[in-house]
């Protein structure tokens, strides 16, 4: 499958060769990400039994069939879920983000602002929170919570207001945190997340968590939180706070909140009076892995280099560039034909004092490679943001090889100094190395790949 809307644009820049194959690493990588395909090898009907992960339950043992959630991933788990069950659904609503595309006979498709929430998100969440509160002894409860529900399902507490929540939200996205650190402030701003919507569903109840992981390590209560039992604290998104100097620059409604909070705020640590079974369909390496099968069929010697990287996006695809001049110079880690391939979560952190255009860590990355590759034959390097829309743009990341740096000098445009003011965008586009693919149906790790023929 060509998860590229803009492929054929992409192939007329540059390297066309190297492209094509960068390409197809890049749909490979997302096509083992697919969380409809992985939910009904997870869920299935045979007769009058319903199976869970290799479990079976009869049917009739539920009264009712719950479906809720929310996130970039959710949308591909809902129509599994809406296709495997039909009208066995009593009722189902889930939120997903603007540009979706599809629809859902038996589940209410609720669509919201990413990643900064807002109003729309938030009369879905209410109605998500009324939904667990209706479920009953002898439910089945679907939670489909994967990684964007945070924005998509804002609910914050009485003390703070949506708009000083999506100040935050703005405000934690650029100030160089990791997204555990991001969320220990969020869930502790919330009505349901950090394992409160759990609560909220009748303890008699099963509750089946189907998830797909955007989270280095595949921590449940960061991909799935609102519904599993929570590890973070008050102390951990104060200990955020000081961090990252964030206590003057919050909305005050939120700094006074988060310095002095209700004693009887603490998220759940233990949700043991609940029956609830979780299972992660896609976990956060997926597209590296896929990205490596790929690779290594087409005839590169492939290294996955980290699956866990994190920092200054730029600063990878600089590290990235560097490994190819090892091989092009001296034919190691690896001899060409070689691919190398990393994942993670890598941030774009923005000073006050920046200027600022438009762009994405994958873009980024893509610009701070092409910097360093661009004396290096028959080299090309990606980043994609797998969901398909990398930090606030519609664009998915980047690609760029050995020309990419000679075709802006052509069109007067400076990729250092694109760099500098966080307009990876508007560089990319000019020079036709942006990758757009729309909403992916998946959300895992970032895919970073570098692949590299023989050097002539």
């Amino acid at each position: 499958m060509n998860y590229f809307k803009n492929s054929e644009h992409i192939l007329s820049q540059g390297n066309r060769a190297m492209r094509t194959e960068a390409l197809d690493v890049l749909n490979a990588g997302l096509d083992r990400a697919n969380p409809e395909r992985a939910t009904y090898n997870l869920v299935r009907l045979e007769g009058d039994a319903i199976f869970i992960g290799g479990k079976s339950y009869p049917l009739k043992s539920f009264k009712n069939i719950y479906v809720f959630g929310a996130g970039k991933a959710t949308f591909s788990i809902a129509k599994a879920l809406d296709n495997i069950l039909g009208d066995r659904i009593t009722e189902g609503i889930v939120i997903c983000k603007d540009g979706q595309e599809g629809s859902l006979v038996n589940i209410r498709l609720c669509i919201a602002s990413h990643p900064i929430p807002d109003e729309r998100g938030m009369r879905a969440a209410e109605e998500i929170l009324a939904l667990a509160r209706k479920t009953g002894p002898g439910d089945l409860v679907f939670a489909c919570f994967t990684g964007g529900s945070s924005a998509l399902m804002p609910f914050p507490v009485s003390e703070i207001t949506l708009e000083d929540k999506k100040r935050a939200n703005e405000i934690l996205l650029t100030c160089g945190a990791n997204i555990v650190e991001i969320n220990a402030v969020r869930k502790h701003l919330s009505c349901i997340k950090g394992g409160k919507l759990a609560q909220a569903v009748h303890p008699k109840a099963f509750l089946v968590n189907i998830t797909v992981s955007d989270v280095i390590g595949d921590p449940l209560d960061y991909i799935t939180d609102p519904t599993v039992p929570d590890t973070s604290s008050f102390k951990d998104a104060q200990n955020t706070m000081d961090k990252y100097s964030l206590w003057d620059k919050m909305p005050h409604s939120i700094s006074t909140y988060l310095k002095n909070p209700p004693l009887n705020r603490e998220t759940p640590k233990s949700l043991d009076t609940h029956r609830i079974e979780s299972y992660i369909v896609v976990k956060g390496d997926a597209a590296c892995l896929g990205a490596e099968q790929r690779a290594k069929e087409l005839g590169y010697e492939t290294t996955i280099l980290s699956t866990m990287f994190e920092g200054e996006s730029r600063e990878l695809g600089r590290t990235f560039g560097f490994i190819g001049k090892e091989v092009f110079w001296n034919s190691r880690p690896l001899e060409a034909p070689c691919a190398f391939i990393g994942g993670g979560e890598t941030i774009v952190t923005i000073q006050n004092c920046c200027k600022r255009g438009l762009g994405g860590p994958n873009q980024e990355f893509a610009l701070g490679g092409a910097i360093e590759i661009k004396d290096l034959r028959n080299t090309v390097m990606a980043g994609l943001d797998t969901d398909g829309t990398d930090g606030p743009t519609p664009y998915a990341g980047g690609i760029c090889d050995e020309t990419s740096v000679h075709r802006g000098m052509e069109l007067g445009i400076d990729l250092f100094m694109a760099l500098q003011n966080h307009d990876a965008s508007h560089a990319l586009l000019a020079i036709g190395d942006i990758l757009e693919t729309g909403n992916t149906g998946t959300n895992v790790n970032d895919l970073k790949i570098m692949l590299i023929r023989l050097i002539l």
